[in-house]
């Protein structure tokens, strides 16, 4: 009998696992299950669409380690493809000399994680590179791309079909069965399908299917949401790649900043702020079930109780655009308020562990012929053909 592996979530990660299974091994079959109608319908479809060079992760992490890998086979494959890549660069801004200390701990953090053609500028040369641009120091990322990972995720899931898998769309994963014969996938009304292992990579919904699959009730996902705001077509062009500030440690987010679209456009964001809902997009967006999982975390209590004034900062942002762009002028002050609307929105699977900590690396869970990922945050994307590596190793060991 063919050998079939089952694959939950259609994201970037899930389809670049199901087509490196059938690269490395053609005779197996993938059933590919996603409860949206459409591929790439969540974090990977609202992200900023930025290509990582690696200079935030903790040196030896699995973030650093499969950035700097991902990187360059997503570069490969958008060339194999015909796929748009973009290195215009990014500035790592430092603009007052309270932050100087975390920009050196940066600047080395960077040069351990060997980021290609990283160099360090002054102010004049942030002005060089970026005109309307200010700051003390910054720290230029010459090979940090953009790319559209929508349009990655649909050719991933062509070239599982074109191998005979398939992908199943509007198929939400109900109960998992581990049986002496395999594993039951049970889809609601789309009946039961017997796999031999199986993948989860559920982003927002990684938590409740791992416990779904027996793994363990921690780390849990807190969803936050992030709004980008458009900037308009006159000063579009004042920003000729990204422009990032230097982050705070403490947090897991890199802070609003300046991002191209392979589109030519320019958005300003994305902000962090408590999202109600795990599934919609809106700005009012409230799902009980999903906040009521939030509030019952005793992790995201504490995380809170550390992290409030920055929630406070954050929640300005998500009232009023001046405020937003407050902190965004910093950096470039000729883009105000009023050149600015607000545009899409995204959400962030971030895990939180019981005693509020953040999980700041990828969590890959396997026991027992199911391999789940359990937290694959920022930069997975840019990961996510390095992450089917390390991922179909592990199903392959366990095979």
């Amino acid at each position: 009998m063919t050998e079939t592996i089952g694959i939950v979530g259609g994201g970037i990660v899930g389809l670049a696992v199901g087509r490196e299974v059938t690269r490395r091994r053609p005779g197996v079959r993938i059933v590919l299950f996603e409860k949206e109608d459409r591929l790439a319908a969540h974090q990977t479809g609202h992200n900023s669409g930025v290509v990582h060079a690696g200079i935030y992760y903790k040196p030896g992490s699995l973030k650093a380690e499969l950035c700097t890998r991902g990187r360059e086979l997503i570069q490969e494959y958008c060339a194999e493809h015909a796929l748009p890549y973009d290195e215009c660069g990014k500035l790592v801004v430092a603009v007052d000399s309270d932050e100087l200390g975390r920009f050196e701990a940066l600047e080395q953090t960077a040069r351990r994680n060997a980021v290609p053609g990283l160099r360090r500028v002054d102010g004049a040369g942030i002005r060089e590179l970026e005109p309307q641009a200010v700051g003390l120091a910054a720290l230029h990322s010459p090979h940090t791309a953009i790319t559209d990972f929508v349009a990655i995720s649909r050719k991933l899931g062509e070239e599982i079909e074109a191998a005979g898998g398939g992908v199943q769309l509007g198929t939400a994963v109900t109960a998992v069965r581990r049986g002496p014969g395999g594993i039951d996938v049970v889809c609601g009304e789309g009946g039961q399908h017997r796999v031999d292992q199986l993948v989860v990579c559920g982003g927002l919904e990684s938590d409740r299917l791992g416990l779904m699959v027996g793994g363990p009730k921690a780390p849990r996902i807190i969803p936050f949401r992030g709004e980008y705001l458009a900037v308009s077509a006159p000063k579009q062009e004042y920003v000729r790649g990204m422009i990032y500030p230097v982050p705070d440690p403490r947090y897991p987010f890199l802070g609003v900043h300046y991002t191209r679209r392979v589109t030519g456009a320019l958005d300003v964001g994305p902000n962090a702020f408590l999202a109600f809902s795990r599934q919609a997009y809106g700005r009012a967006s409230f799902t009980p079930r999903d906040l009521g999982n939030t509030l019952a975390w005793p992790g995201f209590w504490r995380f809170a109780k550390q992290h409030w004034r920055t929630g406070v900062t954050e929640a300005q942002g998500v009232l009023s655009v001046r405020a937003y762009m407050k902190h965004a002028q910093r950096y470039v002050p000729s883009i105000g308020a009023a050149d600015v609307r607000r545009a899409s929105l995204g959400l962030r699977a971030q895990a939180i562990e019981r005693d509020g900590s953040l999980v700041d690396d990828f969590v890959i869970h396997s026991e027992d012929r199911i391999t789940s990922v359990r937290n694959a945050p920022s930069p997975a994307a840019t990961s996510s053909l390095a992450i089917a590596e390390y991922v179909v190793d592990r199903v392959e060991q366990a095979g």
